[in-house]
């Protein structure tokens, strides 16, 4: 369980809640801490909860019958995710894995069909995030297929600031380059040179601990040159 002052500073979505709502949510709802490199759940795995990511880095990915690793997003601090795998009640359809030391906040499956059945706010909340997540995935078979690595970058680094997923995130964001490059499918190297292009046309601005962004609409419609 976790205090009412503690759910409105992770979770953005607490503020469309009743107090009889917030005060379920709050008895339903833990945190817990994982390693950088290890797994929260493989594939298949079943784990009731809804997770909101308080700190660290999250990647969601899956490994294709060929052995190739697939990354299907990237989860910093502020978002919340997994809703879908609640509400159809089954396994995990990707791996989730932490790329640095990860604080994630985890409401059980009980609390959150509560929610779900009894709280408006919760729903608008919830189709919001939905229409948003399905247009991310849309966008993440466009970019696969047709932009060079300094655009996938680019659209990476948007979609961690994406203001619906995560109205919280500001314009700053503490990721290394690697991380980045894990994130967007890319070596290290061909990041680097993508994070200078970007730097280049002032969309971004490289500092030593991450990424500030100064455009996120130039980021977010950055193409191909």
């Amino acid at each position: 369980m976790i205090s009412v002052e503690r759910l409105h500073a992770i979770a953005h979505w607490a503020k469309g809640l009743d107090p009889q709502e917030i005060e379920r949510a709050c008895r339903g709802t833990t945190e817990k801490c994982y390693t950088a490199g290890s797994y929260i759940t493989h594939r298949g795995d079943r784990l009731d909860a809804w997770m909101g990511v308080v700190s660290g880095l999250v990647k969601i990915g899956a490994i294709t019958s060929a052995g190739k690793a697939v990354t299907l997003a990237g989860m910093p601090p502020g978002m919340w995710f997994g809703e879908g795998t609640l509400l159809k009640s089954e396994g995990r359809m990707y791996d989730i894995s932490v790329l640095r030391d990860t604080r994630l906040a985890l409401m059980n499956r009980a609390t959150f069909m509560w929610l779900f059945e009894n709280s408006v706010g919760f729903n608008r909340f919830l189709v919001n995030q939905f229409n948003e997540r399905l247009g991310q995935f849309i966008a993440l078979v466009e970019y696969g297929r047709s932009l060079d690595s300094t655009a996938r970058i680019a659209r990476s680094i948007a979609w961690l600031f994406n203001p619906i997923l995560n109205p919280q995130a500001g314009t700053f964001i503490a990721i290394t380059q690697e991380e980045l490059g894990l994130l967007a499918g890319l070596s290290r190297q061909a990041t680097n040179r993508a994070l200078k292009t970007l730097e280049d046309e002032r969309l971004i601005r490289l500092v030593p601990d991450g990424i500030n962004v100064l455009n996120l609409q130039g980021l977010a419609q950055f193409e191909n040159e």
